[in-house]
């Protein structure tokens, strides 16, 4: 991991930690409200099996990692991670982010950077679809998440009492950052309107059975993208990375070589 020290427009420094793995077409993947630990065991088995360069940032605030008191919005993520792509001189990145990651993604296709060839939203959250709200995420019990976010819950959930008390800690001190960046309700009322402005190719994933935001959600996500795609995960929920990897890597690869500027080339066997 490094941590990269970056300026970035109407927020200043920012102190944002990095994972790198990989060689060949650069991804930037972005986590959800669970952390870090959502998508690296995923970033890895992407990395092994493609020609893919991927970078897995730690959201400021996250894992107890320092977050600037001007860094406080979904948009001033947005921001961050487009100075680390210029900071990094990267080229022809893929941005994929799962859940509030998705919501970062969607804000990055707004800012239109040249360095961004396509946007994939894996079970985003963000935008209000009337008669399919978001699940009220702070009022869970971790049973009752498990039970709207995976296809399998009794086999992925996971019950924090059995965890190691720093991992608890964590996981408390990754709830108050996502608070402060998504809010309660974890979308923004603007959010859809907003999106007839993307001109990035992108690519909408969602997992059939999400009950954290519904597949009518998801379908009403990428109806308001102009051009986006919209591709169903069978036997998967709201982290498809999770239960579904193979599947998921398949269809963010696919759209990655259909878009990129300089096809991403697969390693040879």
């Amino acid at each position: 991991m490094t941590v990269h020290s970056l300026t970035v427009p109407g927020i200043g420094s920012v102190d944002l930690a990095v994972t790198e793995r990989g060689t060949g077409h650069p991804f930037l993947l972005l986590h959800g409200g669970g952390g870090p630990l959502t998508v690296t065991p995923w970033a890895d088995r992407f990395a092994a099996a493609e020609h893919a360069h991927v970078l897995t940032p730690v959201h400021p605030g996250f894992n107890a990692t320092p977050r600037p008191a001007a860094l406080d919005s979904i948009a001033g993520l947005a921001a961050t991670y487009v100075a680390l792509l210029d900071a990094l001189d990267l080229r022809d990145v893929t941005v994929v982010g799962n859940s509030i990651g998705g919501w970062i993604t969607a804000e990055m296709a707004l800012l239109r950077s040249p360095r961004v060839s396509g946007c994939v939203l894996v079970d985003a959250v963000g935008i209000e679809v009337p008669g399919h709200p978001v699940a009220d995420f702070f009022s869970l019990t971790p049973a009752g998440l498990a039970e709207l976010s995976y296809h399998d819950p009794r086999t992925y959930g996971v019950d924090p009492a059995g965890l190691p008390p720093q991992v608890r800690d964590a996981m408390a001190g990754n709830r108050v950052a996502l608070e402060a960046y998504a809010g309660r309700a974890m979308t923004d009322p603007t959010l859809a309107g907003r999106l007839g402005g993307v001109s990035t190719p992108t690519l909408v994933v969602w997992g059939e059975a999400d009950r954290i935001g519904d597949p009518d959600f998801g379908r009403a996500f990428a109806d308001v993208i102009p051009g986006a795609q919209f591709t169903m995960l069978p036997e998967a929920g709201h982290l498809p990375q999770i239960e579904t990897p193979d599947a998921l890597s398949r269809a963010v690869w696919a759209f990655a070589d259909a878009h990129a500027t300089r096809k991403p080339a697969r390693p040879s066997a």
